[in-house]
């Protein structure tokens, strides 16, 4: 493999579950950071883009976890560039354990974006030399198909949209909607399994003070549920998801 980017964590305390084990919040938080960390080497940094009213969204993302690291436990997350569109890139990463076994694979699809304009646009040159791409993939799953929205539920929960749910660019953080997907997961699956897989999609943006709907139902296969994330007062959809349970 050509054109990747290894970045090394070391798990902290705060990022533990009660099991002592990341939680997928967490590995999640450790994703964005790699990518952040590739935007730097490319000599534009989030901050820098922001300056130029520029940022990437996040379209559509998948993660694969064999197992969650332990705390004080050393992790290489190897990120790259699989495909590029005009607009948009595949991002690809592994997650390695200090000996480089891995223990957890993801995909996202990213839209470079016009923040003042509010649209997309083309990919800075800069990002497409010093990234260069490679065509391997982390894991062969599509993050390109239609996940639909739920019409009926079995569990749901309310959330408002607080200052700190928002980033830089005053958008919803797409970790918040993992967050709150999560709460309404029954509790007996929370405390007896882990999230191996969660696959999302994010449709729409919510805002400071709206009131989220969190809606979860049973999937076919055991221990699989599919997720929907809407604002209350609209019913507009901002993200739906799948998510797969395993016994801990």
């Amino acid at each position: 493999m050509e054109n990747y980017f290894d970045k090394e964590f070391e798990l902290r305390f705060f990022e533990m579950n009660r099991l002592g084990e990341a939680s997928p919040i967490a590995i999640l938080t450790l994703l964005q950071e790699t990518a952040a960390e590739h935007c730097h080497y490319a000599g534009h940094n989030l901050l820098s883009l922001m300056s130029e009213n520029l940022g990437w969204v996040l379209l559509s993302g998948m993660m694969q976890m064999q197992r969650y690291p332990l705390y004080k436990e050393k992790i290489i997350i190897r990120t790259w560039i699989s495909k590029y569109h005009t607009i948009r890139g595949f991002r690809e990463n592994i997650i390695y354990d200090e000996n480089y076994n891995i223990i957890g694979r993801a995909r996202g699809l990213w839209l470079f974006y016009d923040i003042k304009k509010r649209r997309p646009t083309r990919i800075h040159p800069d990002f497409l030399k010093r990234w260069s791409s490679d065509k391997s993939v982390s894991l062969e799953h599509d993050i390109s198909n239609k996940i639909e929205a739920l019409d009926s539920f079995e569990y749901r929960k309310e959330f408002k949209v607080n200052m700190y749910d928002t980033d830089t660019n005053k958008h919803v953080n797409n970790l918040r909607y993992l967050q709150w997907l999560i709460e309404s997961i029954p509790n007996e699956i929370l405390n007896n399994y882990y999230l191996y897989f969660i696959d999302g999609r994010f449709i729409s943006e919510a805002q400071y003070g709206d009131v989220l709907l969190s809606s979860t139902k049973k999937d076919s296969s055991e221990n699989s549920f599919v997720h929907t994330i809407q604002i209350k007062s609209t019913n507009k959809v901002c993200a739906t998801g799948k998510t797969i349970w395993k016994k801990i």
